[in-house]
C-alpha cells in the first residue's frame, strides 16, 4: 500500500507512549523521514537532555525544543516524535495545528511504568517515589494530550506495526493529512 502525507505528523504523549519505536517505523512504511526532536536538541547541543537539564535548566530545554519544532515542522512533511513535555507548550500547540496532525500515542501508567522502570535517561523521574511522579506527571498532562488532533490508543501486547498500522487507519480518517495513491 502507498500512501501520500500531505502534513506532518507529531507524534505526543507520555515518555514510554512508544512515539520514537512507532514514529521510526511509522515513518518507515509512510515512506517519509523521521525526525525526533529530542535527538535534534542533543545533536545541536552535543550533550544528553539530562545534562542539559542539569546545567541548563528546564526551562531552557523546553526553549530550545519550540526552537527545534518549528525548524522540523518547516520541513518536508515527515513523521516527527516530540519529548513528553513538547505539547504542554500551548506555543507547541498551535504550530503543530497549523502545520500538521497531532496524534496522541495513549497509554496509560502500569504501560508507562513498565517501559521506563528501568531508563537512566529520565530526568524527570530521578525522585525518591519515580512511579508516583510518573502517575501524577500523566494525570497533569492528559488533559493537554487530550486536544491532540487524533488519538491512538497504546495497549499491552501490540506490535509495533500494529501500533504504526493503528495510527495509520487514524491518519486517513484525514484526508488533508493522508491519502492513498
Amino acid at each position: 500500500m502507498k500512501w501520500r502525507l500531505k502534513k506532518p505528523v507529531v507524534l505526543v504523549g507520555m515518555m514510554g507512549a512508544g512515539k520514537t519505536a512507532v514514529g521510526t517505523h511509522l515513518a518507515r512504511v509512510l515512506a517519509v523521514p523521521f525526525l525526533d526532536s529530542d535527538d535534534e536538541i542533543v545533536k545541536a547541543a552535543n550533550m544528553s537532555i539530562a545534562e542539559i537539564f542539569a546545567r541548563d535548566g528546564e526551562p531552557f530545554f523546553r526553549q530550545k525544543e519550540s526552537q527545534v519544532i518549528l525548524r522540523l515542522l518547516a520541513g518536508p512533511p515527515g513523521v516527527l516524535s516530540t519529548g513528553g513535555g513538547a505539547y504542554l507548550a500551548e506555543s507547541n500547540r498551535k504550530a503543530i495545528t497549523a502545520s500538521g496532525v497531532a496524534v496522541w500515542l495513549r497509554a496509560d501508567v502500569d504501560l508507562l511504568w513498565q517501559r521506563v522502570r528501568h531508563k537512566t535517561t529520565r530526568p524527570l523521574l530521578r525522585t525518591a517515589d519515580p512511579y508516583g511522579t510518573l502517575k501524577t506527571m500523566l494525570d497533569s498532562r492528559e488533559p493537554v494530550y487530550a486536544q491532540a488532533d487524533l488519538v491512538v490508543d497504546s495497549l499491552p501486547g501490540l506490535s509495533i506495526d500494529a501500533m504504526a498500522h493503528r495510527v495509520i487507519d487514524a491518519l486517513e480518517t484525514r484526508p488533508d493529512v493522508l491519502e492513498r495513491k
